[in-house]
């Protein structure tokens, strides 16, 4: 039986069309991806919206409170169409095709319970978004007084943060290693001794270091000269080459315009320099496709890595498995996770005739 089971109508309106008899009050829905409840899709009879107190949805089935008219004209509409969603392989679908394909009599695993596979099975998602799939989310936010952003609720590592341009043009924002987030700021009396509150416990306050950063003039760091600067007189430029480590001979990680953003682990948030205040930033982030039950898949292109990843830990944790049998499926893992890698950095030749063109050497084709 074939994968595809919508028709190019239902795939590419996104919606479905009944005809009403007068008599009918249920409809079987058949749209990718398959609705959940009533608030993933609209209702349309004769293009009127209809409430969703006047129907219930059970999947796959459509039930009206009243039979629709004769020939009225019933609509589908799903709200959030994805396209593109047959380039994976969701987490139910690898469940049951590994059991399927690895687990029986007769089969390397003779015996597996389906929550092992499972469990299994979303490590291997999660370890593929780290290393191989790399599930790129992007937030676009506005910089606020604060300076200072939320990371995103499934939030792992960041990939880049940049601020667009009148152009929508994405400028990077280099991470500013030149500061930290202390986790806490310990109050000191006139002597420099630590205080205490009523439990003994190291009386705090907020950090001075994170109100300093807020202020920061990152020229200072960018290196901008101002005309009345003290190391630089500008009668003599000869000077800039004199001042190394000031002008010439700085760090270019810290030669930008754009300003710097810095990482507050402990609270979860990105903080930025104030030239940022009220700028378009987009944040590129790397999730473990965990987050929501439709994220947890996987790209066709590293389905057999994870039918691999998934045998191997199961042998591997199950006793009086011979190690040759284990020792086999680690270096099938290895291999069919080093062809997904290869399948998945997706590099197009005329994409890359094009960049090198640009290089010292002429690439002729």
């Amino acid at each position: 039986m074939g994968l595809i089971t919508d028709n190019a109508y239902n795939y590419y309106a996104g919606s479905q069309n009944f005809i009403g008899d007068g008599s009918t009050v249920a409809f079987t829905i058949n749209l990718s991806p398959q609705p959940v409840g009533e608030a993933d899709f609209f209702v349309f009879i004769d293009d009127s919206l209809q409430l969703e107190t006047s129907y219930t949805y059970t999947s796959p089935t459509l039930t009206f409170n009243t039979a629709p008219a004769d020939n009225a004209q019933i609509v589908v509409t799903i709200k959030d169409k994805v396209y593109g969603d047959y380039r994976y392989t969701s987490l139910a679908d690898i469940v049951t095709n590994f059991i399927i394909g690895y687990v029986g009599d007769g089969k390397i695993i003779n015996r597996a319970k389906r929550r092992d596979v499972v469990f299994h099975a979303k490590r291997a998602i999660q370890e593929f978004s780290y290393d191989i799939t790399k599930v790129e989310k992007i937030q676009e936010m506005e910089v606020g007084p604060s300076l200072s952003i939320p990371m995103p609720q499934d939030y792992v590592n960041y990939v880049a943060i940049s601020y667009v341009d009148k152009y929508g043009i994405e400028r990077p924002i280099p991470r500013g290693n030149i500061t930290s987030k202390p986790s806490e700021a310990i109050l000191q009396d006139d002597q420099f001794n630590y205080q205490f509150d009523s439990d003994d416990s190291l009386a705090t306050s907020s950090a001075l270091t994170d109100e300093r950063f807020k202020s920061l003039d990152y020229k200072n760091l960018a290196g901008s000269f101002a005309d009345d600067d003290y190391f630089y007189n500008s009668d003599y430029p000869a000077e800039k080459m004199l001042e190394v480590g000031k002008r010439y001979g700085g760090d270019p990680g810290l030669m930008n315009n754009n300003g710097f953003f810095v990482i507050d682990e402990k609270n979860g948030t990105i903080n930025f320099t104030s030239n940022l205040s009220g700028y378009l930033i987009t944040l590129k982030y790397i999730s473990d496709s965990m987050g929501t039950d439709e994220e947890m898949k996987i790209h066709k292109f590293a389905e057999e890595a994870i039918y691999k990843h998934v045998a191997h830990a199961l042998l591997s944790s199950m006793a009086q498995v011979p190690e040759y049998i284990v020792n086999r499926f680690r270096r099938e893992r290895r291999a069919s996770m080093r062809n997904a890698k290869l399948r998945l950095y997706d590099l197009k030749l005329p994409e890359l005739t094009q960049v090198m063109r640009g290089k010292s050497k002429q690439i002729k084709h």
